[in-house]
């Protein structure tokens, strides 16, 4: 006996399927930060990339870009409607330029039959919505090599990118060995004192993009979260709007859903 090769919709599980994968050694907040936000027709699985030396290297991100193939497979064979990568620095790394991923991600939607959206590349889709030109860049954790892909990739993509720094550069850390040491999660108030800053370099900015999956410690009892929870704190503060690969993603999915969330935070969720 052969287990069928497609799910028909009255044997799925979730009128709604949505499939994550997180970068080798992250336990990715993304699952459960984008089911909270939907209704109860979704499900959310997700995958863990599975590289055993794994570094956060950019030269790994390269040559393990294939197990991004792996995961829309899975997820497609697993009655997944729409598969979404975390992760801002893969799009930069792979070294395919802005064209060539959004040609990637299309050609895997094309051979799975299922819609796969990249991190990195979704916030130029969201740029693009909210008709940005102008951005500033909280590169956050983001060392130079990292951040500085970013602003490769966004200017490709036909951003300005009029300011960029992260925490080392804006002074709250004395060195980047320090920030790396926080491991990616944050005092509570630099988030909205770290923006602040980048408002003030850059007051020509149309918005304001932080990059990665930075958690500041934020929620109740000190719990971290990222940018997706603050977005209409800093928005409101800032008069502007706050962008995060997180809150990019999310709308990229629930756009191909084509729901809207039950619970949106900031512009960009709020424009489906």
């Amino acid at each position: 006996m052969l287990m069928p090769g497609e799910w028909r919709p009255e044997h799925k599980l979730f009128p709604y399927q949505v499939g994550f994968t997180s970068p080798p050694f992250d336990f990715d907040a993304a699952p459960s930060d984008f089911l909270r936000m939907c209704p109860e027709t979704v499900g959310v699985h997700g995958w863990m990339l599975h590289v055993p030396d794994y570094v956060h290297g950019l030269d790994q991100r390269k040559q393990n870009f294939g197990l991004l193939d792996d995961f829309v497979h899975c997820m497609s064979r697993n009655g997944a409607d729409v598969c979404g990568q975390v992760g801002s620095n893969w799009v930069h790394a792979c070294g395919l330029g802005v064209e060539g991923v959004r040609q990637h991600c299309e050609d895997l939607s094309d051979k799975y039959g299922i819609r796969f959206h990249m991190a990195g590349y979704a916030i130029v889709d969201a740029l693009r919505e909210m008709n940005i030109e102008k951005v500033a860049l909280n590169a956050a954790y983001h060392w130079p090599e990292w951040w500085q892909g970013t602003v490769r990739f966004l200017r490709e993509a036909g951003f300005d990118v009029v300011w960029v720094g992260n925490f080392h550069d804006q002074g709250w850390f004395d060195s980047q060995e320090e920030v790396n040491k926080q491991r990616w999660v944050f005092d509570g108030d630099l988030a909205l004192k770290s923006f602040e800053y980048v408002a003030d370099k850059a007051p020509q900015a149309d918005a304001i993009v932080i990059n990665g999956m930075c958690n500041f410690r934020t929620g109740p009892d000190g719990l971290p979260q990222r940018p997706l929870h603050l977005a209409d704190r800093l928005e409101s503060a800032l008069g502007k709007p706050v962008i995060g690969h997180d809150i990019a993603l999310y709308w990229r999915i629930f756009k191909s859903l084509g729901l809207a969330p039950a619970t949106p935070h900031g512009q960009l969720l709020r424009r489906l």
